[in-house]
């Protein structure tokens, strides 16, 4: 077999990764109800850069989250995503006690349906946050300032948290409650 070249293999695909930040884009657009929206918009709104919105987009269409053509979020994909995905891509990390915005069960609109017990409640860390509790690290840095100047986008994150965390009351209410509000209509 001297002198015979072996067959190269085909040279594979570089394999693709969704982003914790490409999730958030789709989240955001999907809080924005079927309207038009802008690159600019969205990268202001989310304190992100513009051309970081710009390739989460390019992403999320590549993971079939939102439709290459109406730039919607594809309902479907993304509620089955959010109910069977989201938290083995992006497991909660809990840390130490810390001052922020309170997500997960402790947060609208699961706070009504839970009692907080003696455990610290999660929060995504934030300077200026008003609830002391345990740091649930959030998707992406941008996130807590962009839910407190959005409340919608603010009760999406909360429930994908606890869906994120796995407890079971608390993902399966989550759960519930997301899939009413992503469902397509």
């Amino acid at each position: 077999m001297q002198g015979m070249k072996a067959n190269p293999m085909p040279s594979a695909k570089k394999p693709y990764i969704l982003k914790p930040q490409d999730l958030v884009v789709v989240v955001k657009v999907l809080c924005m109800d079927g309207g038009p929206w802008s690159y600019r918009e969205l990268a202001s709104e989310l304190r992100m850069g513009l051309s970081t919105v710009h390739e989460a987009i390019q992403s999320a269409a590549k993971a079939r989250l939102i439709d290459r053509v109406t730039k919607q979020p594809i309902r479907s994909n993304l509620l089955e995503f959010l109910v069977h995905g989201v938290k083995y891509c992006y497991p909660a990390v809990r840390g130490a006690i810390t001052r922020g915005v309170a997500t997960s069960y402790a947060a609208s609109p699961l706070v009504s349906k839970f009692a907080v017990g003696l455990e610290p409640v999660p929060v995504w860390p934030f300077p200026t946050g008003q609830v002391r509790g345990a740091t649930l690290e959030p998707l992406h840095p941008c996130v807590p300032e962009a839910a407190l100047a959005d409340p919608k986008f603010a009760e999406f994150m909360a429930l994908i948290d606890a869906i994120r965390e796995g407890r079971p009351r608390e993902s399966a209410a989550a759960i519930e409650e997301l899939t009413a509000r992503v469902k397509p209509t």
